[in-house]
């Protein structure tokens, strides 16, 4: 009976794990050197047009004028309104753009760019360096990161963080859903559900997350 070959050249995969590290470092090096940021995420489908999208625009542009850095993941739709909103403001925008096949093309309002071949090391670029995670209405990219973010917050894998998600109407559904089905099923915490906020104001998303950097540092200088 004929064996089975094996899918992937062994060679090829060596020298895979060299295009990993170089991807890790240009991220560590790009990134590191970028201040306090709010890594934005929301559909890559949102139009212009869309009260989203110019709501979005506004959020950046806020959050540029006190002092924070944008992050998105670099394409159209919620990322360039993100990313438009920070250049307007003159503050920094930087874009992870994501290797696809039908060819993701990175918005014209990115300032600093980095490609990534590979989606679990953008992943780790995305909350690495930054301050808050800020969530528009999406698909299942968003839905992903949503919950990626979650779960390494719940787990203590990363430090805790403000977790906004704006559009009461879209998000209120999934919220209610994880409160009413998964917590009463005992399969997340009621303290799990307090981990993110919803809310339809952007100046009220950027006053959470300084009140919380406030209270933080208050607490670490009276400890």
């Amino acid at each position: 009976m004929q064996q089975p070959q094996p899918f992937h050249n062994t060679n090829e995969e060596t020298w895979r794990i060299f295009r990993i590290m170089a991807e890790f470092v240009e991220g560590f090096e790009m990134l590191s050197r970028a201040g306090p940021c709010i890594t934005i995420f929301g559909s890559a489908r949102t139009s212009p047009q869309d009260n989203y999208y110019t709501l979005t625009v506004e959020l950046a542009r806020h959050a540029a004028r006190h002092g924070y850095g944008i992050i998105t993941g670099g394409g159209p739709g919620i990322m360039e309104a993100a990313n438009k909103g920070a250049n307007e403001a003159g503050g920094t925008s930087i874009g992870l753009n994501i290797q696809l096949p039908f060819e993701q093309v990175p918005n014209p309002y990115i300032k600093t760019l980095i490609n990534f071949r590979y989606f679990f090391i953008r992943k780790v670029m995305f909350l690495k360096y930054t301050s808050a995670v800020i969530i528009l209405p999406g698909g299942y990219g968003t839905m992903d990161e949503m919950f990626e973010t979650l779960t390494l917050i719940q787990t203590q894998k990363i430090s805790h963080l403000p977790l906004i998600l704006i559009g009461k109407d879209y998000w209120k559904g999934l919220s209610d859903w994880l409160k009413q089905i998964m917590q009463k099923s005992n399969y997340i915490d009621k303290e799990d559900t307090e981990l993110f906020t919803l809310t339809d104001d952007y100046a009220e998303a950027l006053s959470i997350i300084n009140s919380f950097y406030k209270k933080r540092d208050t607490d670490a200088n009276f400890l």
